[in-house]
C-alpha cells in the first residue's frame, strides 16, 4: 500500500506584477507622503481614506460581462451578485464619496488621499500592478482659481520633496483649447459631440506621442497611417492636409512667454466658442499665478499637455522633472512626467445627475521616490537601532530595561532576542540590522556598574581603513557608568 504523498508546500514569491517594499523603501515613502500632506494641509486641504473596495458600478469605467469584468480592476461577483472591484485609482471613490455625503460636506469640498491602487495589466520593468498615487482635489468649484491653486501646491509640494526650481516645470494646457482646434479641423461638432469620436480619440493619442515619434510621426497618424521599424502599421485618424495642419499648428503653438503663446491659440481657435473660452481660462491661471510669484520657471503654458484620460472638461497640467538620468543603456535622458491632472465636471454628475464641478491633481509616489533617489536627495536615516546584546540569559530584566531607558531618551533601541549563545552571531544580527551601537553588559560589567559600548560605524571603518596607529588613537570600544548610557549612546549617535 503506497503512503499518502505529502501536501505540496506552497512557493515562496511574489505574484507576477506585484513586490514587496522593505525598510528604507517604506521608510522613504512615508517621508515623502508626510512631507508632501504638509504642503496640502497647509493649503486648507483634509485627508480622506476611503475603502480599497468599491462597487464596479461605483467605478464606472468598467461594466461586468459574462463572468467577470473588462480587463483593468480586479473584480469578483460577491453573495450578493453584486461586482466589486479593487480601485484602480483615487479619483473614482471620491467621485462616490463626494455624491454620498454631499449633504454632510462643505462646499467647495477640499481633500487629499494617499494609498495604493491595483490595475490587472500586464506587468512590464517598472510596471506593476500596485502601485502608490498621492492625489488632492477640489469638488464643487467651478472657478479656474481651483485650477491655478493645484498648480501652485504641485510646484509647492516638488520643491518641499527635494526637487529645486529648475529641475522641474508644471506645465498646463486647457482640453477647450484642444477641442477648439479639433472644431475647426473638423473632426468636432459641438452639436453632436459623439460624431468622430474615434478620429479624436487616434488624434489626442499622437498629440500625446510627439516626444516619441516627432512631427513625421505624429503628422501620418492624423493621416492615413503609420508604418513602425518592424513593419507593424497603426491606422490614421484620416485627416486632410489642411486638418493636420491645423493640428500640428496647435502642438507648435507654444512660443518665449505665456501672453505669446495665449495669442497664438487665440488665433488657431477664433472660430471655436469653445476654444476662445478655454484659451481665457488661461490667461486667468496664468495671471492668478504670477500675481503669486509662480512664475515660467516654475509653471507655463505648453499647448502639447493632453492628458490620455477622456474626463477631462478644461484645464490639465502635468508635472516633469527636467534634470537628466542615465538609462539602462547608460544614455542621457530626462527623467519626465511624475505627475498630472485637470478639471473633470462631469464625473461625480454619474451619481447626482447634477454637474458638480471638480480638479485635481494625483503625483506617481514610486516614480517621484525614483527621482529623488536618482539625485541623492533622499534625507531618512537608514541607521538600524542600538542593540542591547545578551550576555546572562537570566538578566534579562536588566538589558530590557536598558533599551526601555533609550527608547525614552528618543533612541531607537531593541535587546537581541535570538539565541544568544554565540556573541558572534549577535554581532553579525547587529551588522545586517545597519545597527550604529551594540550595548554590552556581563557579569563583570554588571558588578561594577558599567556597559560597555561598540561603536559599530566606527569598528568598520577602522577594519577596513586605518593603520594600526589610527586603530589605537581610535578605538571602538569604550567602557561607561551604568547610569551614563544614555547620554554616553547619544554622544555616539551625534545627538549629545
Amino acid at each position: 500500500m503506497s503512503k499518502d504523498k505529502a501536501p505540496r508546500r506552497p512557493r515562496a514569491e511574489t505574484p507576477k506584477g506585484f513586490r514587496d517594499y522593505f525598510g528604507a523603501e517604506v521608510t522613504d515613502r512615508k517621508a515623502m507622503l508626510d512631507t508632501i500632506a504638509e504642503v496640502y494641509h497647509r493649503y486648507g486641504f483634509d485627508p480622506l481614506e476611503t475603502s480599497a473596495v468599491e462597487t464596479v458600478e461605483a467605478l464606472g469605467k468598467f461594466l461586468p460581462d459574462v463572468d467577470r469584468p473588462n480587463e483593468g480592476v480586479f473584480a469578483w461577483q460577491d453573495e450578493d451578485a453584486d461586482w466589486l472591484a479593487l480601485r484602480y485609482d483615487l479619483t473614482a471613490p471620491l467621485a462616490r464619496v463626494a455624491a454620498q455625503f454631499r449633504n454632510d460636506l462643505p462646499s467647495p469640498y477640499r481633500r487629499y488621499a494617499m494609498g495604493p491602487v491595483w490595475r490587472n495589466e500586464k506587468p512590464g520593468p517598472g510596471r506593476f500592478r500596485q502601485f502608490y498615487q498621492c492625489d488632492a482635489d477640489t469638488v464643487g468649484s467651478s472657478s479656474v482659481a481651483a485650477d491655478a491653486e493645484i498648480c501652485a501646491m504641485l510646484a509647492d509640494a516638488l520643491e518641499a520633496t527635494g526637487i529645486p526650481r529648475g529641475d522641474y516645470v508644471v506645465k498646463v494646457n486647457n482640453r477647450k483649447v484642444l477641442n477648439g482646434v479639433m472644431e475647426v479641423a473638423g473632426v468636432l461638432d459641438p452639436s453632436d459631440p459623439e460624431k468622430f469620436a474615434h478620429e479624436r480619440g487616434i488624434v489626442l493619442r499622437a498629440i500625446d506621442k510627439i516626444d516619441r515619434l516627432g512631427e513625421d510621426g505624429v503628422r501620418a497618424l492624423l493621416g492615413e497611417g503609420r508604418r513602425d521599424e518592424s513593419g507593424d502599421f497603426t491606422k490614421g485618424a484620416g485627416l486632410s492636409v489642411a486638418q493636420a495642419d491645423v493640428v500640428m499648428g496647435f502642438m507648435a503653438a507654444k512660443r518665449e512667454t505665456g501672453a505669446e503663446t495665449v495669442a497664438r491659440l487665440r488665433e488657431l481657435v477664433w472660430q471655436s466658442t469653445i476654444g476662445i473660452e478655454g484659451v481665457e481660462e488661461l490667461e486667468t491661471i496664468a495671471r492668478l499665478l504670477n500675481a503669486q510669484g509662480y512664475g515660467p520657471d516654475r509653471i507655463n503654458l505648453d499647448p502639447g499637455v493632453v492628458r490620455g484620460l477622456g474626463y477631462y472638461t478644461g484645464p490639465v497640467f502635468e508635472a516633469e522633472l527636467t534634470f537628466e538620468i542615465l538609462d539602462e543603456k547608460g544614455r542621457k535622458r530626462q527623467f519626465g512626467s511624475v505627475a498630472g491632472g485637470g478639471r473633470y465636471d462631469d464625473l461625480v454628475k454619474r451619481f447626482t445627475g447634477q454637474a458638480v464641478p471638480a480638479t485635481g491633481v494625483s503625483i506617481g509616489v514610486d516614480r517621484l521616490l525614483a527621482a529623488l533617489r536618482a539625485k541623492g536627495r533622499m534625507q531618512s536615516d537608514a541607521r538600524g537601532p542600538v542593540i542591547v546584546t545578551v550576555m546572562d540569559r537570566d538578566r534579562m530584566a536588566d538589558y530590557q530595561a536598558m533599551a526601555g531607558e533609550l527608547r525614552r531618551a528618543g533612541i531607537r533601541a531593541e535587546v537581541y532576542l535570538g539565541n544568544p549563545k554565540n556573541f558572534g552571531n549577535q554581532l553579525k544580527y547587529a551588522d545586517k540590522r545597519n545597527s550604529p551601537v551594540a550595548v554590552i553588559q556581563g557579569t563583570d560589567e554588571a558588578a561594577r556598574g558599567m556597559v560597555v559600548l561598540k561603536d559599530l560605524y566606527l569598528g568598520a571603518r577602522i577594519a577596513a581603513e586605518a593603520t594600526v596607529e589610527e586603530w589605537k588613537s581610535q578605538p571602538a570600544q569604550s567602557e561607561v557608568a551604568r547610569d551614563g548610557l544614555v547620554a554616553a549612546v547619544q554622544h555616539l549617535l551625534g545627538q549629545g
